[in-house]
């Protein structure tokens, strides 16, 4: 075969196609769309599908127990939407930026790990007095009431020895200040 007959074959071939195209693509599309529940790029990209389809299969396209390529191509183009549509249906919704935008953020561990490393080092520089009024109240959770009684004070000093241990963490870890308030 020479080239001559190769490029008269490919452009036999593609005016077919195009003849083709022009003929049924028309009432192709026309079901693609309600197949694909009115989404146009969907539609189109099914009736290309389609007609990739037809040109890798000339020989179904020539037989002669029909007088029409339509319904081959109709029926090419519905199993090819029913396959579409049972892949997006057997995959995870997409889901579009406003739903990102709104999703909450994790904090990063990483981040989170550091801030634990300062806040230890700066309760490390506090008077023995003061952290263990930090750990009763704010690190085991209890009560002034309950401090108090822990560390064997009145209530009155662990609410002052807790306002001091807080101004004197505020003052070491600046950037941490608006945390503890």
């Amino acid at each position: 075969m020479t080239a001559a007959t190769t490029m008269t074959s490919r452009t036999t071939a593609e005016h077919e196609l195009a003849d083709l195209q022009r003929e049924h693509g028309a009432p192709l599309f026309a079901l693609m769309l309600r197949l694909s529940d009115g989404d146009r790029q969907r539609a189109e990209d099914l009736v290309q599908e389609t007609f990739v389809r037809a040109w890798q299969h000339p020989e179904a396209l020539r037989a002669d127990d029909f007088d029409s390529v339509r319904p081959w191509l109709l029926t090419v183009g519905r199993r090819l939407a029913i396959d579409a549509r049972r892949a997006r249906q057997a995959r995870p919704a997409e889901v579009g930026d406003a739903v990102l935008e709104s999703a909450r953020v994790a904090a990063d561990h990483a981040e989170r790990s550091v801030a634990t490393l300062d806040v230890r080092e700066a309760v490390k520089t506090l008077t023995p007095e003061h952290r263990e009024v930090l750990v009763q109240v704010y690190f085991r959770g209890a009560s002034v009431a309950e401090a108090a009684e822990a560390l064997g004070i009145p209530p009155g000093t662990v609410k002052s020895r807790a306002y001091y241990a807080l101004r004197a963490l505020r003052r070491v870890l600046p950037g941490y200040a608006a945390d503890l308030r």
